[in-house]
């Protein structure tokens, strides 16, 4: 509509300005006016071909047509994605043509007398008309297009942001799965030791105070007060860890609405000693351990070496894991052999080894009928590789097996 009402306008203009063309070119009124509307409705294809609209309007300059025409031209012009080369060439040549067009017609009206000024107004005259019909559209158009040029690219940044920020919801939901699977891989470990090796002590418990019962019953009491304490610490533990999992998952929900990594990273937190968290096992706990399986009746010899000192809470509770388990393992698979413990505290690591002789018979181990899912050694390995230790595990040349942890102490 805006381009349709331009075009109309100026070929209303250039129609009314071709009869004075007509009479000074001694052509037919008619022939004048048509050339006029013809040549002012060609400002309705001023966005599609502005260059051809502001030579239209440069070429009618002489014939004093077109003036509405010209202006808009450069407008056009000068705002579109032209070649600055280009829009400047252009003005130049509609300047030339105004200041020409201008400086004749007006020293004519001085000739004929219609103006008395000094000779000083023609070329004044010319001067100011050109560039009062030229500069303001032009600087207008290059503003114009500079600003619709920074709108255009501040609204592609804002799409690239909304893609970037799509992209990292994307990725922090990966995350989030990626913190709740190693969450659940680190649970189960926990679950693992504290069920395998307290179940693992009643069950060995439970089958000497059947092979006692009888004939010797003080040791059986004994054996019975055992099995009973394992298994009020083993239900203890339980409780506490689904505890701190009801509680994890409280926290999820509450802060579900700002982000499911969030989420994920408090429960762990939780989980791993935050908020009300269980504290897990340390290495002073380790004479008490070692203590439960020697009332299990295993044999077992516990030495230190280096300066004792405390470590981060999760070296210890690494270490103690990786003792309890080997011990554990022991209990299922060597019941009754005689087993090594050895602890060496270094300058910036800490040392562990568990191994145990042969079993002294055959089918001892069966004896018990202590399952085995083979996630033990699996899990020491984990425990120790996160925390950037080594762990080696295998049979020795007597017949036993060994277990060795190197945990950086830094």
């Amino acid at each position: 509509m805006l381009d349709g009402s331009l075009a109309l306008v100026s070929a209303v203009e250039c129609g009314a300005e071709g009869i004075p063309f007509a009479r000074d070119a001694g052509v037919p009124l008619w022939v004048g006016i048509v050339f006029g509307v013809v040549a002012g409705s060609v400002l309705l294809v001023r966005r599609q071909w502005p260059t051809a609209v502001v030579l239209v309007a440069i070429a009618i300059t002489p014939a004093q047509m077109g003036f509405l025409m010209g202006i808009v031209g450069l407008y056009t012009l000068a705002a579109c994605e032209v070649p600055r080369r280009v829009i400047a060439a252009l003005a130049g040549m509609s300047l030339l043509g105004t200041m020409i067009v201008t400086f004749v017609r007006v020293r004519q009206d001085m000739s004929r007398g219609d103006l008395t000024l000094g000779d000083w107004f023609v070329p004044f005259a010319a001067i100011a008309t050109s560039l009062g019909l030229t500069a303001p559209p032009v600087l207008l158009g290059l503003y114009v297009g500079a600003r619709r040029r920074l709108m255009e690219s501040l609204r592609e940044r804002a799409d690239s942001l909304e893609r970037e920020l799509q992209l990292l919801a994307e990725r922090a939901e990966e995350r989030a799965e990626w913190a709740r699977g190693e969450e659940r891989t680190r649970i189960a470990r926990e679950m693992h030791d504290v069920v395998a090796h307290r179940v693992s002590l009643m069950v060995v418990h439970a089958a000497a105070l059947q092979a006692v019962a009888r004939r010797d019953p003080e040791k059986a009491v004994r054996n019975a007060a055992l099995v009973g304490d394992m298994g009020r610490q083993a239900l203890t533990e339980l409780r506490e860890m689904l505890g701190v999992l009801r509680a994890g998952e409280d926290v999820g929900r509450r802060v579900a609405s700002v982000s499911l990594a969030e989420a994920a990273v408090a429960a762990a937190s939780r989980v791993a000693g935050g908020d009300g968290a269980v504290e897990g096992p340390c290495l002073s706990e380790l004479d008490e351990l070692v203590g439960q399986s020697a009332a299990a009746g295993m044999v077992v010899d516990l030495s230190v070496q280096g300066e004792v000192r405390s470590y981060a809470a999760e070296i210890e509770q690494t270490a103690y894991r990786v003792v309890q388990e080997a011990l554990t393992n022991v209990h299922k698979h060597a019941a009754g052999a005689k087993t090594y413990v050895r602890l060496a505290h270094r300058v910036s690591e800490i040392a562990m080894q568990v191994e145990n002789e042969p079993p002294p018979e055959a089918g001892s181990a069966s004896a018990a009928r202590l399952p085995s899912g083979g996630n033990g050694l699996v899990g020491m390995r984990e425990r120790v590789v996160s925390l950037g230790g080594v762990f080696v595990s295998g049979p020795t040349d007597a017949g036993g097996f060994r277990v060795s942890a190197v945990i950086p102490a830094v």
